[in-house]
């Protein structure tokens, strides 16, 4: 049975660090991509990072500074993935929930079979 367990959000002041936790079982961990999606106050999901191997993306459709601010990488030990957030900013404020699925990444909600819960993120400003 696949299973995605997210953790680690909390509150953090504003261009302060987090790090969220996605541990993933039930998969052979390689064959699968396995992203991190966020939703805001009254806004719709949208895809943040995602993992697949050695290949790393970043969706910056409503914030061009993503890929610069946060890390996507994996403890294959852990068989974890994690989302370092750096810089937080109070629009970062949402639900990040991870997501796995067998294929290429997309930073498309409805591309991932199985889901994990969301953890929620509050930046202070």
């Amino acid at each position: 049975e696949v299973q995605l367990q997210a953790s680690g959000g909390g509150l953090v002041q504003a261009g302060g660090s987090v790090r969220l936790s996605c541990a993933v079982s039930g998969f052979a961990f390689d064959d699968y991509s396995i992203a991190w999606f966020r939703q805001a106050p009254g806004k719709g999901r949208e895809g943040v990072s995602c993992i697949n191997g050695d290949k790393k993306y970043y969706y910056d459709d409503y914030d061009d500074s993503v890929k610069d601010r946060f890390t996507i990488f994996t403890d294959y030990a852990k068989n974890t993935v994690y989302l370092e957030m750096n810089s937080a900013k109070p629009e970062d404020t949402a639900v990040y929930s991870c997501a796995a699925d067998e294929g290429r990444c997309s930073g498309w909600a409805r591309t991932y079979r199985f889901w994990g819960q969301g953890t929620l993120v509050t930046v202070s400003s």
